[in-house]
C-alpha cells in the first residue's frame, strides 16, 4: 500500500509555519466547523497564502512556483492557445529543449485529463507545478492579451525573414532603422509609461535577451526576446541617445525624449559592456506632472513641521539621508520648489540634472572636464547664491565647503548615504568637519525610505496575529493609545494594480532636529545612539515609527515596512 498522504496542517508543522499546539487547535474547529482548512487558514491568517500554497504542494508531490513576476517567452504561447489555457487553468512557464518538457504553471497539478490534454496538443512531455489561481488568471489575461509580448512578438516574426537572417555586419545601420526593430523599442517604452516604470533594463544572456521594469521600487521581468534581435535592439537605442553604435567595448551615457500623447518623458540612458553583450537601463523621468509636495510624498506631522521650520531660515544645512532609490532627490526638488520665489538665487549642483526646474539654476557635474562637486561649490559662492544644492557630500573637500559656504550666510542643502539621521552626524566627524563648526550651520537631518501604497482599488482589511500586534504596540509606544483595536490593511491583487496589491509610493521618513541640547552633544562628541535617544526624548518620530503609523493608517503594508526600514 503507498503511504498515506500528509495532512496540510501537518506539513505546515513540518515547515515550522505552525507549532503542534495551533495545528490541534485548527484540526478541532475543522471538524466542527467543516470548512476547508485553506480557508480557516487564511481568514485567521495564521500563516502566507504562499506558505499554504509550499505546503500544498508538498503534499501533492509536486513543485510550487510563483509566476507573479516570470515573463512568458513568445514560443511558449504559441503551443498553448489562449482558449486551452483558459479552459484548463493553465500557463506554460518554461520549455527545456533537451528533454522535450514542457513546464506549466497549474491551478490542480493532479488534473490527469489536462496533463493529457497538452501532452497530445503539443506533442511535449508536461512537468505541473502548482500555482496560485488567481496568479494564474492575471497572467493568462496579461500575457495572451493584445499587448506588449504580443505586439513585440508580431515585429519579431518580420524580423526572421530569410532577408534579415542574411544580414551582415555592414548591414546593421539598415536594420536597426527597419520598423520591425523601431516598432520594438517603442512598445517596450510606451509598456514602460503606462506601467509608471521608474527603469527599463534591456539584459542580455546566453540564450535571450529579457526585458526588465521597475515598478513601484521593484523589478519584474515583463518581456523576453529572441538573442538574434538583441544587437539592433540596442543599436536602435544608441541612435536615439546619440551614442556611438560602433563602440562596444566600454560604458555609454545618452539620453532622448519619448513623447506618448500628452505626456512627454526624459530618458537617461546607460549601456555596459557585459559577457553576453551591452546591456541598457534607461531611467524615465517624467516632464509631465510636475514635482510633487512634500506631503504628497507622506511627509507630515511634527517631521513636516520642523522641515518648514528649518526650510525658513536665511543659513545652515540641511541633510537628507539614505540609501540610493530612496528617493532623496525627489525630496529635495519638493523642498526647493516650495521656497523657488523671484527674489531668492537657487543654484543646484547635481549628478545628474533629474528634473529641471523653472527659475532654478541648475548644474551637471563633469569630473572629466574638473567640474566637480568641490570645484563646482566653490565657483557657485561667486555667484552671489542665497540657496545652495550640493547633490552629495563624498568627500572632506566637498564637507568642509558646504560647511563654509554655510557659515557665510548660504542655506545649503545635501545628501548624505547613512541608514538614519543621527549617523549622520558621525559621518561629517569621518569627513574632518569640526564638531562647534557643525553644531552651528547644522539645521537637521532627515532619513527616508519609500514604501509601496496599498492599492487603493482592491484594499481590504485584517486582524494581525498577536505577534504583529505586541510588535507594533511596543514600537509605537505612548504614539498609539492603550485600548485601541489594530487593525490592518493589504491589497487583494486586481487589474488596475497588476495584481500585485500595490500602487504607487509614499515615503517614510525621521527628523532629526539639532535642538539646543543636540548642539552640546555633537560638540561634546555624542554617539549617534545617544543623540537619537535625546532626539526621541524630544519629540522625535523614528522611521520605523512612521511606517508603523501609516500602516495603521491603510496607507502601506506591515511588510512593506520591514523590508525597507529594517537595517
Amino acid at each position: 500500500m503507498p503511504p498515506a498522504r500528509q495532512s496540510l496542517l501537518d506539513i505546515l508543522v513540518e515547515n515550522k509555519k505552525l507549532d503542534q499546539k495551533t495545528a490541534q487547535q485548527l484540526k478541532v474547529q475543522q471538524l466542527s466547523s467543516q470548512e476547508p482548512i485553506e480557508k480557516i487558514l487564511h481568514d485567521r491568517n495564521l500563516v502566507s497564502p504562499e506558505d499554504i500554497l509550499k505546503a500544498r504542494a508538498k503534499q501533492l508531490n509536486v513543485d510550487y512556483i510563483s509566476i507573479v513576476n516570470h515573463a512568458v517567452p513568445q514560443e511558449l504561447l504559441e503551443m498553448v492557445s489562449e482558449q486551452v489555457a483558459r479552459q484548463y487553468k493553465v500557463l506554460p512557464v518554461e520549455y527545456d529543449h533537451a528533454n522535450e518538457t514542457l513546464h506549466v504553471a497549474m491551478q490542480d497539478p493532479l488534473d490527469y485529463q489536462a496533463r493529457q490534454f497538452l501532452e497530445k496538443k503539443t506533442g511535449k512531455t508536461i512537468k505541473p507545478y502548482l500555482a496560485d489561481a488567481t496568479e494564474i488568471q492575471a497572467k493568462i489575461e496579461e500575457e495572451y492579451s493584445k499587448s506588449l509580448a504580443t505586439e513585440v512578438s508580431a515585429a519579431i516574426k518580420e524580423t526572421i525573414t530569410p532577408r534579415v537572417k542574411t544580414v551582415v555586419a555592414e548591414r546593421i545601420g539598415e536594420l536597426i532603422r527597419e520598423p520591425p526593430i523601431a516598432r520594438i523599442v517603442s512598445t517596450i517604452l510606451e509598456f514602460a509609461v503606462k506601467s509608471r516604470a521608474s527603469d527599463v533594463h534591456i539584459e542580455p544572456q546566453e540564450q535571450r535577451t529579457r526585458v526588465r521594469y521597475r515598478i513601484d521600487g521593484l523589478l519584474s521581468e515583463k518581456l523576453v526576446l529572441p538573442k538574434s534581435v538583441h544587437e539592433a535592439v540596442i543599436s536602435r537605442i544608441k541612435i536615439l541617445s546619440d551614442m556611438k553604435i560602433d563602440e562596444r567595448r566600454i560604458p555609454q551615457d545618452g539620453r532622448f525624449n519619448f513623447k506618448m500623447g500628452e505626456e512627454e518623458t526624459d530618458l537617461r540612458v546607460s549601456t555596459l559592456p557585459t559577457i553576453h553583450g551591452e546591456k541598457v537601463v534607461m531611467r524615465l523621468l517624467k516632464k509631465t506632472g510636475g514635482i510633487p509636495d512634500l506631503p504628497d510624498l507622506g511627509l507630515d506631522g511634527l517631521a513636516l513641521k520642523n522641515l518648514e521650520e528649518a526650510m525658513t531660515r536665511p543659513y545652515g544645512i540641511i541633510l537628507v539621508t539614505g540609501p540610493t532609490g530612496s528617493g532623496k532627490t525627489t525630496t529635495l526638488y519638493s523642498v526647493l520648489s516650495r521656497i523657488n520665489k523671484i527674489h531668492t538665487n537657487i543654484m543646484t549642483l547635481e549628478d545628474p540634472v533629474e528634473y529641471q526646474i523653472a527659475g532654478i539654476n541648475q548644474v551637471q557635474i563633469n569630473p572629466g572636464a574638473g567640474l566637480t562637486f568641490a570645484s563646482g561649490l566653490r565657483s557657485f559662492l561667486r555667484q552671489d547664491p542665497n540657496i545652495i544644492l550640493v547633490g552629495e557630500i563624498r568627500d572632506k573637500e566637498t564637507a568642509g565647503l558646504a560647511v563654509q559656504a554655510a557659515l557665510t550666510g548660504h542655506l545649503v542643502f545635501s545628501t548624505l548615504h547613512t541608514n538614519n539621521s543621527s549617523t549622520a552626524i558621525p559621518r561629517l566627524f569621518d569627513m574632518e568637519v569640526e564638531s562647534f563648526l557643525m553644531a552651528s550651520v547644522l539645521h537637521a537631518a532627515l532619513a527616508q525610505r519609500i514604501t509601496r501604497r496599498i492599492c487603493p482599488h482592491c484594499i481590504e482589511n485584517y486582524d494581525p496575529d498577536p505577534e504583529t500586534a505586541a510588535d507594533i504596540r511596543e514600537v509605537l509606544g505612548n504614539l498609539l493609545p492603550k485600548n485601541q483595536k489594530i487593525v490592518l490593511a493589504r491589497g487583494k491583487g486586481c487589474e488596475e494594480c497588476g495584481h500585485l496589491g500595490y500602487r504607487g509610493r509614499v515615503g517614510i521618513f525621521e527628523l532629526l532636529k539639532v535642538s539646543e541640547n543636540i548642539s552640546k552633544m555633537i560638540i561634546s562628541h555624542s554617539s549617534a545612539g545617544e543623540i537619537e535617544k535625546q532626539a526621541r526624548a524630544e519629540g522625535m518620530i523614528t522611521m520605523k515609527q512612521d511606517g508603523y503609523l501609516k500602516v495603521l493608517a491603510k496607507v502601506t503594508t506591515i511588510q512593506e515596512v520591514l523590508r525597507v526600514a529594517e537595517s
